[in-house]
């Protein structure tokens, strides 16, 4: 998910956010993307959190195990 350049989230150094797909209302701790269709994969997927300059800061990613 990208925001617009008006819209970007800013996070102080140790703060965090948690960022949901589904529908809901914005706080300083819960982002909602406001989706109302799947997103993620069932069986892996990544996400990555970069900053303005489009260097990665930080990458979570996970599979399922068979």
């Amino acid at each position: 998910m990208r925001w617009l350049s008006s819209e970007q989230p800013r996070l102080a150094g140790k703060q965090s956010v948690r960022v949901h797909t589904g529908t809901g209302r914005d706080t300083r701790h819960d982002l909602y993307q406001d989706r109302r269709t799947y997103v993620w994969n069932n069986d892996r997927d990544t996400a990555t959190l970069r900053n303005n300059d489009g260097r990665t800061i930080a990458v979570k990613a996970w599979a399922r195990r068979h």
